[in-house]
């Protein structure tokens, strides 16, 4: 954690929704007049993906089922370590960008799933903003976690985040149903042990509860919409927050626990708004102060 280079870490699975959350800071930046570092977890795989596909296949050969994305085995989780401690200690580091598809691949001038080359961050930037998988990993060799000043977790109800994955895999990826199952399938050992254990790190949950039948995400024809949902804010240290004027402020909320409230679906912008609105400026006056 660093007073004078702070540190915002977004953390997700796939599909849980982590994008949606940095438009949200993005526009909370932007009317702030914060300069922001950005870097995206995707670039901290080990493999691009004609490699990791390789490894797919021989690890399947080994009988080693489970070979995902989550792991520290094909992460670069000393590297993501290293630059959050180098932004702390000197507002510096490198970093470089995933190119996931054609739009992007004509952009940074790579083709798509492979890397572009490490470059250094801007800058003079205010803060370091990642957003990716994990942003509050802890492992036995590595504790990226403890370099972050804000951490949030966006976790949706397990059968709605694969809902989402599996609607975005189909119609962004043209991946069949069955692809996406067996991915799901794949990463499971790895969400319990690298993902999960994210979120009693993180300084702030939003998980999104759908109030309709998601009980076979596998068939579902829809994602729930934020109307059809509620979601359950949870801060690790409510010290500080007035949810007197939170509950005034968001229509129909209610404290559920001392430390958690819950919205409607279609007010999380405006909760996130007033939620973090306040901790983005208090991270930005620490640093002026330091």
């Amino acid at each position: 954690m660093s007073r004078k280079h702070p540190i915002i870490s977004i953390t997700g699975s796939s599909g849980a929704g982590t994008t949606s959350v940095k438009r949200t800071f993005e526009q909370i930046f932007r009317r702030e007049k914060v300069e922001a570092a950005y870097i995206e977890g995707d670039a901290f795989h080990r493999y691009n993906r004609a490699e990791m596909r390789a490894r797919m296949s021989q690890e399947a050969e080994r009988g080693n089922k489970h070979f995902s994305h989550f792991s520290p085995e094909t992460n670069l989780f000393e590297e993501l370590e290293a630059v959050f401690k180098s932004y702390g200690e000197t507002g510096a580091g490198m970093t470089r960008y995933y190119v996931h598809d054609h739009e992007e691949a004509a952009l940074h001038r790579c083709d798509p799933g492979t890397f572009t080359d490490w470059r250094p961050l801007p800058e003079n930037s205010d803060l370091l903003f990642y957003e990716g998988l994990h942003g509050a990993v802890v492992t036995e060799h590595v504790n990226v976690a403890q370099h972050a000043d804000l951490k949030i977790g966006v976790v949706p109800v397990i059968n709605l985040e694969w809902i989402q994955k599996l609607h975005r895999d189909r119609s962004a990826r043209g991946y069949s149903t069955e692809a996406v199952t067996d991915t799901i399938l794949r990463r499971m050992p790895d969400y319990v042990n690298y993902i999960c254990p994210q979120f009693a790190e993180t300084d702030i949950n939003f998980q999104r509860v759908p109030t309709v039948d998601t009980s076979n995400p596998f068939i579902a024809r829809w994602i729930p919409t934020p109307d059809e949902s509620m979601v359950v804010i949870r801060l690790k240290n409510p010290r500080g927050i007035d949810f007197p004027y939170l509950l005034s402020m968001i229509p129909n909320s209610f404290m559920s626990r001392a430390n958690s409230i819950v919205i409607h679906g279609s007010k999380l912008d405006l909760a996130m708004q007033l939620i973090l609105t306040p901790l983005i400026l208090q991270l930005i006056d620490r640093k002026r102060r330091a």
